[in-house]
C-alpha cells in the first residue's frame, strides 16, 4: 500500500474542492471495496477524503411518493427499514443476497454503486489489464473467465460489475443524485454504468470531484410480484455468476408492466427495455418467459470458461419470472431455488 494524506471532511463543499485539487484523491466512507484495492496496490490515492461525517444519511420521503436513500446509509440499514421492506421488497432482497452482515453493516448506498468490476487479472498488479492500465490487453479473455462477461463486452474488457443493489436499482429505475464543480445532476441508474467499449477504465460516467449524495427511488416498487434470483458457486458470501431482478405488475393473470435486470452478466446492470416490451399485455407462460429470455441473451457470448452461463442465464430469467409472476420472491434466507 502507498504512502497517503488523510482528510476529514466537514461538508460537502470542502469534500468536492479537495477532491477537485488532486486527480488521484478517493472519497472514503465504508472503504470496503477501496481499502481491498489499495491493499492489492490496484488503486494508489495520494489522498482519502473521509466523507463519513458529511450530512448524507437519512431516508426521507420525496415529494414523488418515492424514497430517498442518503448516500451514507448502509446497505443493511437500507435492507431492513420498514418501509424498504414494504415498498420496495425488490431491493430489500438483493441487498440481502449480497455480501455479509458484517460488510452490509459497513458499505453505503453510494460506495456500493462505485464498486469496481470483478476480474481476477484487475486485482492482480502483476498482470496486464487494460482497466488497470489502458493499453496492456486483457488476459481474462484468453485466460481464467469463469466468471466473466457474456453480455456487452468489448476486445479490451470481459469483467463484470459485482454489486447486487444496483441490479434491483436498474430494475426499479432508480436516479443517483450527484454534485460537483459543475452543480448538482441526477444520472438515471441506466445511465450511471458504462460497457467497457475502448475506455474499460472508466467505469461510470461521473466527473471528477464529483460525490454521490442520493439515490432517489420512485414511487412504484413493485412490491406484489417480484424476486431477486442470486445464482453463486457457494449460497453465502459469492458474488453472482448470475441474478436476476424481476419485477411484474400483474392484471388478471396478464403482465401490464415488466422490469427485468440482470447481474453477474455484464460490465453493468444489464436492462433490455425489448424484451420488457415483450411480456406487456401478455399472459405469465414459461413459453412466453422462454422468448424473453431468447431475446435477452441472442448477442451473448461465452469465453471458454464461462460460456456455461449463457444456458445458466437463459434458465435464470424463465425462473425469476415465474416466481414474481406467481407471487412466491426468492427468499434469502433458505436459499433453494422455489
Amino acid at each position: 500500500m502507498n504512502r497517503f494524506s488523510y482528510l476529514r471532511a466537514t461538508s460537502i463543499d470542502e469534500a468536492m474542492r479537495e477532491a477537485a485539487a488532486d486527480p488521484t484523491a478517493r472519497f472514503i466512507a465504508g472503504g470496503t471495496n477501496l481499502i481491498d484495492l489499495m491493499k492489492y496496490n490496484v488503486e494508489r490515492p495520494t489522498r482519502l477524503i473521509d466523507i463519513t461525517r458529511l450530512p448524507l444519511n437519512g431516508i426521507e420521503e420525496t415529494e414523488s411518493g418515492g424514497l430517498r436513500l442518503g448516500a451514507l446509509v448502509t446497505n443493511d440499514e437500507t435492507a431492513f427499514d420498514s418501509r424498504i421492506q414494504d415498498r420496495y421488497p425488490l431491493l430489500a432482497s438483493a441487498i440481502q443476497a449480497g455480501a455479509s452482515p458484517q460488510l452490509r453493516n459497513a458499505a453505503t448506498t453510494g460506495g456500493n454503486l462505485l464498486q469496481r468490476t470483478r476480474c481476477y487479472y484487475f486485482y492482480d498488479p502483476e498482470t496486464p489489464c487494460n482497466k488497470r492500465e489502458p493499453g496492456t490487453g486483457c488476459p481474462a479473455a484468453f485466460g481464467r473467465n469463469r466468471i466473466h462477461a457474456i453480455l456487452g463486452t468489448s476486445d479490451h474488457c470481459i469483467a463484470t460489475h459485482p454489486s447486487d443493489m444496483a441490479v434491483a436499482m436498474a430494475a426499479l429505475q432508480a436516479i443517483v443524485h450527484v454534485r460537483g464543480p459543475g452543480g448538482e445532476r441526477a444520472i438515471p441508474i441506466a445511465d450511471f454504468h458504462r460497457l467497457p467499449g475502448e475506455h474499460p477504465e472508466i467505469d461510470n460516467t461521473m466527473l471528477h470531484g464529483e460525490i454521490i449524495t442520493s439515490v432517489e427511488l420512485p414511487p412504484d416498487g413493485f412490491s406484489r410480484n417480484y424476486t431477486y434470483l442470486k445464482l453463486r458457486d457457494r449460497l453465502s458470501y459469492a458474488f453472482a455468476l448470475v441474478s436476476v431482478a424481476a419485477a411484474l405488475r400483474m392484471e388478471n393473470g396478464t403482465i401490464a408492466q415488466a422490469r427485468l435486470a440482470l447481474g453477474g452478466v455484464a460490465h453493468k446492470p444489464w436492462r433490455d427495455p425489448a424484451a420488457e416490451a415483450m411480456l406487456q399485455g401478455q399472459p405469465a407462460t414459461e413459453d412466453r418467459f422462454r422468448a424473453v429470455a431468447d431475446h435477452i441473451l441472442k448477442d451473448a457470448r461465452g469465453y471458454q470458461d464461462n460460456a456455461f452461463k449463457i444456458d445458466l442465464a437463459r434458465r435464470a430469467i424463465v425462473t425469476a419470472l415465474s416466481q414474481a409472476a406467481s407471487g412466491t420472491p426468492q427468499s434469502q434466507i433458505d436459499k433453494r431455488i422455489q
